[in-house]
């Protein structure tokens, strides 16, 4: 039964855990979405997509959106309170004790060990979301077709993209607004 609470939950859980910044909660999310089906690995791509391109923090943006789509207004609110729970807590036990912290061995190491593991999340979720943007696995299971399996419209715009970039370095924020654009244009 996925109800507020299950949400406050796992964003309580990514909160505690999402080590990294924004894009370390990419690997929560896609669990969420796996465990819940509150939402699909494509609506995950277009959460990804608008928190990048919209001002603030990536993780609070995405667990608005995700709580938003979830269960509204309300939703949205939990998921964003609950994300900066955790730390806000955390910060505020250990802040008196911060010197301390700061240069003991044990601390540098977990973090040091931290490193390689939040790296090998990150990856695995954007893999995942590449997959998802860049082909059509369902259409392709329901037919069989190998060319049903690529989206080309997502592909053909990312080779643009890179071609373009390798030689002009384009403007992120005319990149987002025209890439934005186009996939309302194109349906993406």
């Amino acid at each position: 039964m996925n109800t507020l609470f299950q949400l406050i939950f796992e964003f309580i859980k990514t909160g505690l855990f999402a080590f990294g910044g924004g894009l370390a909660t990419i690997p929560f999310l896609h669990e969420i979405s796996e465990n819940y089906g509150w939402f699909d690995l494509n609506t995950l791509s277009t959460m990804i997509a608008i928190s990048q391109s919209t001002p603030g923090p990536i993780g609070i943006n995405m667990a608005t959106y995700c709580g938003y789509t979830t269960y509204g207004f309300f939703g949205g609110v939990a998921a964003s309170l609950s994300l900066v729970l955790p730390s806000l807590i955390i910060v505020c036990l250990i802040s008196s004790q911060l010197e301390k912290f700061k240069n003991s061995r044990l601390v540098q190491s977990i973090f040091t060990g931290l490193r390689p593991a939040v790296i090998g999340f990150i990856i695995s979720a954007v893999v995942g979301i590449y997959v998802s943007v860049l082909f059509k696995v369902e259409l392709y299971n329901n037919t069989n077709n190998i060319l049903n399996l690529f989206n080309y419209k997502s592909i053909i715009i990312m080779i643009v993209l890179l071609v373009i970039n390798r030689y002009h370095k384009l403007n992120p924020i005319i990149t987002i607004i025209g890439c934005g654009a186009l996939g309302v244009l194109l349906g993406l």
